[in-house]
């Protein structure tokens, strides 16, 4: 794997387009100490960054909650995406914007620090390789749990809120899976280190109430495409002992897109229709087949 450093292309950060290699921050960034920093993940397809100006607002929110309002419209964030991709001649493409509390000011106050953008995009096929769109993924179990929304803020899309994702995903690659299943505080069902879960069972759809983890915008996507195929979609509190019980599972996420379980821990699941008929759909709408 190239380092992703010593790339080639433009990288679009604080108002203008910059040699990839040249596109860095001081040692002394807040974010890097403190985690100040947001973030979004998006995908390019023929050209056309999906729900481009959704993951824009979702930015502008999770900034907002952060404490660093951003002096940057909507609008001027699309752009910058759109004139990334364009300068790095990509037409199917990750995109990652991403903002954070610069280095004015050192210690956990940051009052003084301003606010920072930048876009990168690349290259960036199935997240989790092809054969797992075939097979279904194995995950462990996490040990580290989400928090609760009055412990952190569940709603933005925070860099220091992947912490306990990586080492989560770290653990389970350890062991020989793809990627975890995290429990939330609670004990409950949460999400996967960086992908939403839904699960089958006699015909029905059954996902987790996203209080204290994103409504993922792919998510929401997919729940729209089963009940346009006339699939139940059922939000609600969903407890580790009923695993056994579903029949299909998979993930989704701009990653991610949608991808199959084959099984969690002790538990198996098949790969089956529902699940890779759901896949085709997003796949469809996202290519401007649909």
């Amino acid at each position: 794997m190239v380092p992703f450093d010593d790339r080639d292309g433009f990288i679009w950060m604080d108002g203008a387009l910059r040699p990839w290699r040249e596109a860095n921050v001081h040692i002394l960034t807040h974010a890097m100490h403190y985690a100040s920093a947001v973030f979004e993940g998006a995908r390019c397809y023929n050209g056309t960054v999906f729900k481009l100006s959704e993951h824009s607002q979702r930015l502008l929110d999770s900034a907002a909650l952060l404490g660093f309002p951003l002096p940057w419209s909507r609008d001027e964030i699309d752009a910058a995406v759109n004139e990334t991709v364009a300068a790095n001649g990509l037409s199917n493409a990750y995109v990652r914007p991403i903002a954070w509390r610069g280095s004015e000011q050192m210690g956990v106050s940051a009052q003084l620090t301003k606010p920072h953008l930048a876009v990168a995009v690349w290259e960036w096929g199935a997240y989790f390789g092809e054969e797992a769109l075939r097979k279904g993924l194995r995950l462990a179990i996490a040990k580290w749990r989400r928090p609760a929304p009055y412990t952190a803020p569940t709603k933005a899309k925070a860099a220091g809120l992947y912490m306990i994702c990586t080492m989560s995903k770290h653990e389970a690659e350890a062991a020989g899976y793809n990627d975890a299943l995290m429990f939330d505080w609670r004990g409950q069902v949460a999400e996967a280190t960086g992908a939403n879960i839904f699960f089958l069972k006699d015909g029905a759809l059954h996902t987790p109430t996203p209080d204290c983890f994103l409504d993922g915008i792919t998510r929401r996507t997919v729940i729209g495409l089963a009940r346009k195929r006339g699939i139940e979609v059922i939000e609600r509190a969903i407890w580790p002992e009923e695993l056994e019980s579903f029949e299909q599972a998979f993930l989704t996420g701009s990653a991610a897109e949608v991808t199959p379980l084959a099984e969690i821990g002790p538990w198996r699941f098949e790969v089956g229709q529902a699940v890779l008929g759901l896949g085709k759909d997003y796949s469809d709408l996202v290519n401007g087949r649909a």
